[in-house]
């Protein structure tokens, strides 16, 4: 007798505590996970060498996933996340291990609750990121008939209207009665009022934008994108030291968006803070040439 066979009574007759890592790994390599998997937690845990417990961490989610021992599963990818966390190695292994336990807790829910509106919204997310617009919409709008109270149908099915490129000129003004819906349904709904506010800037009305843009930096202070609508409107209505403070805080949510330090920078410098202004000029240059953005207007002098 040999080989597997030798192996599995082995992993019968010993303890999984006491596999050393090797022995764990090579048996869990034969397809003895089960009888494995403990010892494989340990060695991540323990003081072996660093490529034995990053070799034990990769056959522990390879084991714990074909058992659909979940538990483990984020038990080992917790391990490896902390152990070896820009290991290119590793991410990919991490990367592939939450798409399996994505699909199949979206398999079970499609399995216990197949009609329930999660199960339909799941649907249309990913009907949506094929590009499947119509029956994407479709689904929107069955959801919004089976239960028009439900929260975030009507802002999900607004996104959709202008995400599509086929959906005409009329997208944004139908997307707009969607998002207003959305508002009557749930009022804090942040996400609704900051598009409500770049569709009003689109529209060259600032009033509403700056109201719309406020409105959903209040209702979520950590959204820099609002912060930022909201200053950016001062300035085209030449606020300009009212548009600093939101900028601020833009600034400080998100450092690394160039489009911030322009925007706070060209508020600067029309308030008479010309020395405050280069500098956010001089980052905002350093940010663009290091990652290309979207074009934004000169310095203003």
């Amino acid at each position: 007798m040999s080989g597997p066979k030798v192996l599995a009574q082995q992993a019968k007759a010993v303890s999984t505590s006491d596999l050393s890592p090797e022995k764990a790994i090579t048996l869990a390599e034969q397809g003895h996970c089960r009888e494995s998997i403990s010892a494989l937690k340990h060695a991540m845990a323990g003081p072996v060498p660093v490529a034995t417990r990053k070799q034990a961490g990769a056959v522990g989610v390879r084991c714990s996933l074909a058992l659909d021992d979940r538990d483990a599963t984020l038990d080992f990818l917790r391990l490896l996340n902390k152990q070896f966390a820009k290991d290119p190695d590793v991410l990919f292994v991490v990367v592939h291990a939450y798409s399996d336990l994505s699909t199949r807790t979206a398999q079970d829910l499609g399995r216990t609750a197949p009609q329930s509106l999660a199960a339909h919204k799941l649907n249309a997310e990913a009907l949506e990121e094929q590009g499947k617009w119509e029956p994407a919409q479709l689904e929107y709008e069955e959801m919004i008939r089976k239960e028009p109270g439900a929260r975030g149908i009507h802002f999900l099915l607004g996104r959709l209207l202008l995400s599509r490129p086929d959906v005409g000129p009329d997208a944004g003004q139908r997307a707009k009665q969607e998002f207003l819906k959305e508002l009557q349904i749930d009022p804090d709904n942040s996400g609704a009022e900051y598009i409500l506010g770049e569709l009003a800037r689109r529209e060259e009305n600032c009033d509403e934008a700056i109201s719309r843009f406020s409105k959903a930096a209040r209702l979520d202070p950590n959204f820099a994108e609002a912060y930022l609508g909201w200053g950016a409107c001062l300035i085209t209505i030449k606020k300009y030291q009212e548009a600093i403070p939101p900028l601020r805080i833009a600034e400080r949510l998100t450092p690394g968006n160039p489009d911030v330090h322009h925007a706070l920078g060209t508020a600067l410098v029309r308030s008479g803070h010309k020395e405050e202004a280069d500098k956010e000029f001089a980052i905002h240059r350093s940010l663009s040439s290091a990652v290309p953005s979207a074009s934004t207007p000169d310095k203003p002098e």
